[in-house]
């Protein structure tokens, strides 16, 4: 055996204990479409023990809408089953059957929202992705998981397919059976461990608060996320972006088309840099120039054109600004010494308390939080002026415990001694 052999040979052992799991337990089932079939679900459901495992599949990249187009439902000593909503819209039933069970979800932020839009809302939840967070994982993905957890690999290879698709592949309907089938073992795991760890509370309340996180507000000013913006050098251009991102969108809705497949944002930026007036050199632009883009070159050329001619006073700004703007922390420095020393000193805790407790640093305490708290922090420094700031920036009770105390050290620390002296400076001044 050579040397590689020799350094490979504990990787193939190792591989070769995996077990890998490429069909259900009791076949892949074929989603159900009927009323009927969908209230001998639900009994098959509610006579069955244990919490339910529950995830959903999305067409996001294909579709304008984020509502679900499959949902996968597993319970202990009944079969998993998988459900087309967009034959029944109306899940509501199951949420009622399942009123005292436990939901069990992968990255439930995710998926919520669209099982809400069906009438699907868990009364109790477990995050197998958010305890493996707080559990210190970086890699939590599904099958990272279910591997390290249980030593199964699951068989994947369709999460970015197009779940509006009809009739769906058997294969995808194997791969969307997968994500449910070991989730109940997986989350028995996770909350040995989280015990073990002393962390049960934490999830406790990290879960309530995915469980109950209302739907985000709508982003101002979406358009200005286009990517390749950074490109664009006045106001006028600004505008010519947002008209021509608002006409773009609008499309995307009536279609159910998603955005980037209506016009990608490097076309976006390319037709402001390029500012065509004419059918001619719109089509001139990569892009443009395809059939369908020729069908759009009015609709396009009439957005530039209005973001062309808008009145100056109507501009939009470089820098989006609202009533909590703040400024990126990269700028902090310069211009915002003091709130740049805080933030520094805030991180600097996080990351320390982050190992301490064996918890990855975002999940201990959001960034947005730290950086919110030392752009802002309370007029009176204490440690019940520091906790209520966090409480009111959406920390939970577990992490104000653990942090405000050692936040409220670093906001009073006096700021860093950054004199250097020279050689020069050392030397004592020679005598006249």
């Amino acid at each position: 055996m050579s040397e590689a052999d020799l350094d490979s040979a504990p990787a193939e052992e190792a591989e070769a204990d995996v077990q890998v799991l490429r069909d259900p337990a009791d076949g892949t089932p074929e989603p159900i479409t009927t009323p009927f079939e969908l209230s001998e679900a639900i009994a098959g459901l509610a006579a069955a023990s244990g919490p339910l495992a529950v995830d959903a599949e999305r067409a996001s990249g294909y579709r304008y809408s984020q509502r679900a187009y499959l949902v996968q439902l597993r319970r202990e000593g009944y079969r998993t089953i998988l459900i087309d909503p967009t034959a029944l819209p109306d899940l509501s039933g199951v949420t009622e059957a399942m009123a005292d069970v436990e939901f069990i979800l992968h990255a439930a932020h995710q998926d919520l929202p669209c099982l809400a839009e069906v009438g699907l809302r868990p009364s109790r939840l477990f995050d197998t992705e958010l305890a493996g967070r707080l559990l210190g994982e970086e890699r939590v993905a599904l099958a990272t998981m279910v591997e390290s957890r249980l030593g199964v690999r699951l068989e994947k290879g369709h999460s970015s397919a197009d779940w509006s698709t009809r009739p769906l592949p058997k294969e995808w309907l194997t791969y969307a059976a997968l994500d449910v089938e070991l989730l109940v073992p997986l989350r028995n795991r996770l909350a040995d461990e989280l015990s073990e760890a002393g962390k049960a509370e934490w999830a406790r309340q990290e879960f309530e608060a995915a469980r109950l996180a209302p739907p985000p507000p709508p982003r101002p000013d979406p358009w200005r996320r286009t990517s390749g913006i950074h490109a664009i050098r006045n106001r006028r251009q600004l505008a010519m972006v947002r008209s021509l991102w608002i006409s773009r969108n609008e499309l995307a809705g009536e279609r159910d088309v998603a955005p980037g497949r209506i016009l990608p944002d490097s076309a976006i930026i390319a037709a402001v840099r390029r500012n065509p007036t004419t059918e001619d050199e719109l089509t001139q632009l990569p892009v443009f120039g395809g059939p369908r883009q020729r069908r759009q070159a009015a609709r396009w050329l009439s957005a530039l054109a209005a973001g062309r001619e808008l009145p100056d006073g109507e501009l939009p700004t470089p820098n989006l600004v609202t009533a909590d703007w703040m400024p990126p922390p990269a700028r902090w420095r310069e211009r915002f010494p003091e709130a740049a020393n805080r933030l520094a000193g805030a991180r600097e805790v996080i990351a320390g308390l982050a190992l301490a407790h064996s918890v990855l640093a975002q999940n201990l305490l959001a960034g947005d939080i730290v950086r919110r708290l030392a752009w802002e922090p309370p007029e009176e420094l204490s440690i019940s002026s520091v906790a209520q700031r966090l409480a009111a920036l959406g920390a939970r009770p577990w992490q104000v415990e653990i942090t405000a105390d050692p936040l409220l050290r670093a906001l009073t620390a006096p700021p860093p001694d950054t004199t250097v002296a020279t050689e020069s400076d050392e030397q004592e001044t020679p005598p006249d």
